[in-house]
């Protein structure tokens, strides 16, 4: 999968919250525990890391095939991680 990620034009950093890698991203969007739209026809992908963390990733769709354009990433925490947990539980059952 071909990734590209939004950037401060003024650093060249991306723009993922503080401590999250595009290496997490990028296992994120190649195994998502979801995948649903977002707002304005970007994409939500929400799944756990190899670093364990889980993350919420918007992005969107690119023209060309098995592309994508990441606008941010964050880390999940607190009773939103709680909910997709259990989502991911609850499709077990």
């Amino acid at each position: 999968m071909k990734i590209r990620f939004s950037r401060d034009p003024e650093t060249e950093l991306s723009r993922c919250q503080t401590g999250v890698t595009e290496e997490e991203v990028a296992e994120v969007l190649e195994r998502p525990g979801e995948d649903r739209a977002g707002a304005d026809g970007s994409r939500v992908a929400m799944g756990r890391a190899g670093s364990g963390r889980y993350l919420r990733v918007i992005y969107v769709a690119e023209p060309e095939p098995d592309s994508v354009y990441v606008i941010t990433a964050y880390e999940l925490r607190g009773k939103p991680l709680m909910a997709y947990i259990g989502r991911r539980l609850g499709r077990r059952k």
